[in-house]
């Protein structure tokens, strides 16, 4: 089979699709060359034209290779919405098994109509409420996100309120001038969080689903106490084993240690015991050497200063001495000048 003829079939297939699907649902991908390489949907069940009533969504991803459509494309199922994982995997395989009956000719209205079968006999949630992590039964009330995720009608109720009354009370630690310029409360999805818009007081109006009504209280039975046992007695043979971390030691592992403080801390210590006994000594030995250097430094420098105290007071007594002396020189040499000059005078005959 020639490529130009490849080329026809597969160029008749995504203008049938372009007709068919709206822009926003479908995306078709192209490579390098113009070819289209990949083909991307979004399927929801078939309800004629209640959308409301579409609970269930999957976005199909075909990927052709080269020789489409000789040769199989490739499928792959992406963000389900209300669908678990076993009917997710049923549809691949179905997808697959089909793709592999139309080989040679286009399969992707095929696949199309595969899946939307698919969804419309699944047109009901059976994952499970992201709040009260119990599934939808007959008869429970459950409400359809913006973003395709299910909820029981009272659980996001309760879970909108409880946000709303969180975000008041801690609107109200704030100043008055940041309370009026926040954002007003905005509801948000709790698995994607997403911002939704729901009417909380019709919601609250839905009866609680029927596994939280029929639900025991909890009470702790004696196949809990025993397991509580069992745990308990794993846990003390890990931590005998080195399973579990020890904090303490954690926080002196990177302490340096000599052999023979490490000798020292082994004959103290009984083996298994935490290393904080030795850390403390350690530290206490450390603490006490640090205290003698100081003491040490502090004589030592008291007893220069003791000693330059002296000599300076020496320095400034022996200064003191001979500023003495030489006054006293001074004061001999001048009255001797003084005792000569009037004995001069008495002596020159006028």
């Amino acid at each position: 089979m020639s490529s130009t003829m490849v080329d026809e079939r597969v160029t008749d297939e995504i203008e049938a699709l372009k007709a068919i699907l709206l822009d926003n649902e479908l995306n078709i991908k192209e490579n390098d060359r113009g070819e289209p390489e990949c083909i991307e949907t979004i399927l929801f069940p078939s309800t004629g034209e209640d959308s409301q009533s579409q609970y269930v969504c999957v976005t199909l991803i075909v990927r052709l290779p080269l020789g489409y459509p000789d040769v199989s494309p490739t499928i792959s199922l992406r963000n389900p919405r209300g669908l678990d994982e076993d009917t997710v995997k049923l549809m691949q395989s179905d997808a697959e098994a089909k793709c592999k009956d139309f080989i040679g000719q286009p399969v992707m209205f095929e696949l199309i109509e595969l899946i939307r079968e698919h969804l419309t006999r699944s047109n009901l949630p059976t994952d499970q409420c992201a709040v009260c992590l119990y599934g939808f039964r007959e008869g429970d009330e459950f409400t359809k996100t913006e973003c395709y995720h299910y909820f029981h009608s009272h659980c996001l109720a309760a879970h909108v309120a409880a946000a709303e009354r969180y975000y008041r009370e801690e609107q109200e630690k704030l100043p008055q001038w940041q309370q009026d310029t926040t954002n007003k409360f905005q509801a948000i999805c709790p698995v994607c969080r997403e911002s939704i818009n729901c009417d909380v007081e019709s919601l609250w109006s839905a009866p609680p689903p029927i596994d939280v009504e029929a639900a025991t209280d909890f009470s702790v039975t004696t196949e809990l106490r025993e397991l509580q046992k069992h745990m308990a007695a794993l846990y003390l043979r890990q931590q005998q084993r080195g399973g579990i971390i020890d904090l303490e030691a954690e926080g002196v592992k990177m302490l340096v240690r000599t052999e023979e403080d490490a000798a020292a801390a082994e004959e103290v210590s009984p083996p298994g015991t935490s290393l904080n006994t030795y850390s403390n000594t350690t530290t206490m030995q450390s603490v006490t050497q640090v205290h003698s250097k100081q003491s040490t430094h502090q004589s030592q420098n008291h007893h220069s200063q003791y000693q330059s105290r002296n000599q300076m007071q020496h320095n400034h007594g022996h200064n003191n001495h001979n500023h003495g002396h030489r006054h006293r020189g001074r004061g001999r040499a001048h009255y001797r000048r003084h005792f000569d000059k009037v004995r001069q005078t008495e002596s020159t005959p006028r």
